[in-house]
């Protein structure tokens, strides 16, 4: 059995990698996601909130307004939102990269 050529185990090596910075992606994605759910879950407490309303910052609560709560919680989700939409584009580019690169190691595999 011939031994793999160096441009081979090039486009291998750059497949594992490609592979690794995905599953990294999809981790910080999917991170962010559950954090937008909790923003979401967090306005929806906010809507049925009578009376004070309190924020954790770090292990402590503070005293805040309902409408400071609710401005606080749209600009996280707005940022989650953007964050979320940006690393699924990363995502969609990193498969499309993958894609290719895989019928480039099939190509260069016909040939061992």
């Amino acid at each position: 059995m011939e031994q793999p050529s160096p441009e081979l185990e090039r486009y291998l090596i750059e497949y594992q990698n490609s592979e690794r910075q995905l599953q990294s992606v999809m981790m910080q994605k999917h991170q962010i996601q559950l954090q937008l759910n909790e923003v979401g879950l967090a306005q929806e407490e906010l809507v049925k909130a009578k009376g004070e309303v309190f924020r954790a910052v770090g292990s402590i609560l503070l005293k805040t307004t309902k409408d400071e709560a609710e401005k606080d919680l749209k600009e996280k989700k707005d940022l989650f939102e953007i964050r979320v939409k940006a690393l699924a584009q990363q995502e969609e580019k990193m498969k499309m990269n993958l894609l290719k690169l895989q019928k480039q190691i099939e190509e260069k595999a016909k040939g061992i």
